[in-house]
């Protein structure tokens, strides 16, 4: 005599098409979030930074007031502060994206290691 057990949820194939369902639309995600590009200003205003998803600079724009040759450290540090304004764009909206995506794996404790 078989003992029946009780409904424990989805069976593992279930659980299997879910998984690859999630890493259809993970793919898809992180091809859109790669194709986004992003504008940040530095400095005022005086730099603007073009930034895609991939984290490769399209473009820089500089205000040609804020160029002082006596005084390049400056223009330095601005370009320095809007490039990694840029990049932790980038990152931050992708992390955001993702997590929406993977919500319910993070509720399990940082969901499957190596699943995907």
């Amino acid at each position: 005599m078989k003992a029946r057990m009780p409904n424990q949820g989805p069976s593992m194939n279930e659980m299997l098409k879910q998984a690859q369902k999630m890493q259809e639309d993970m793919q898809t995600l992180q091809a859109d979030l790669e194709a986004r590009e992003y504008e940040i200003s530095a400095g005022g205003g005086v730099v603007k930074i073009r930034i895609n998803g991939k984290k490769e600079i399209v473009s820089m724009t500089i205000d040609p007031e804020i160029v002082d040759p006596d005084d390049v450290d400056t223009l330095t540090d601005i370009l320095t502060a809007g490039v990694n304004e840029a990049i932790k764009r980038v990152e931050d909206t992708s992390a955001s994206e993702m997590e929406k995506l993977t919500g319910p794996l993070s509720a399990l404790g940082g969901g499957m290691p190596g699943l995907f």
